[in-house]
């Protein structure tokens, strides 16, 4: 905490304000130097804990970068999602930690029929991502998501609009069978 504390830039939060990040408890450390340091310390499961904890925004993007998706639990990825304040701190985490947990489709298809906006959304950004990582996931598993993103499609929230369009089109990437169904 003492080193992202001393990274510390008020013009880069600034800029988060501009991109719709509260930055209340934001530093305005940049995801250059978030990545870095996640490099340099490794997968470190009880710290990505203290992390989140910390309730600085830059310290649980730090958290989603450096935690062991083998040692998330359900407990854990519920609690971490009601947390989501941001659409950046969403994102980071879904497609960064979530998507590689062994809870990544079943949270997909929970949190999509979430009135919460960024638990919502969270949903719609695991399908996205999971479409991007999850390589070895036969089209069925895609095919299940599309009418969640069709039902869910009518959801005049911003951040859940761009979240489920971008669902759509990463599944509609991974193959000409699924780039039809999407269409």
């Amino acid at each position: 905490m003492d080193r992202l504390s001393s990274m510390k830039n008020p013009t880069n939060r600034e800029g988060m304000e501009r991109y719709g990040i509260r930055t209340e408890h934001a530093l305005g450390v940049s995801m250059p130097a978030l990545r870095a340091m996640a490099k340099e310390i490794g997968k470190a499961h009880p710290l990505a804990g203290k992390l989140w904890a910390s309730g600085i925004h830059e310290a649980r993007i730090l958290a989603c970068l450096i935690d062991d998706p083998k040692s998330v639990s359900e407990q854990q990825v519920e609690a971490w999602v009601r947390d989501f304040d941001s659409w950046d701190l969403c994102d980071q985490c879904c497609s960064n930690l979530f998507d590689r947990t062994p809870h990544a489709r079943a949270r997909a298809v929970e949190w999509a029929g979430r009135e919460e906006e960024f638990v919502k959304r969270a949903g719609f950004v695991l399908m996205a991502a999971l479409a991007v990582h999850d390589r070895k996931a036969g089209d069925e598993v895609f095919l299940e998501f599309l009418p969640l993103i069709k039902r869910e499609s009518i959801d005049d929230r911003n951040f859940v609009k761009k979240a489920v369009n971008w669902a759509l089109g990463q599944i509609g990437k991974r193959n000409l069978r699924l780039n039809q169904a999407a269409v």
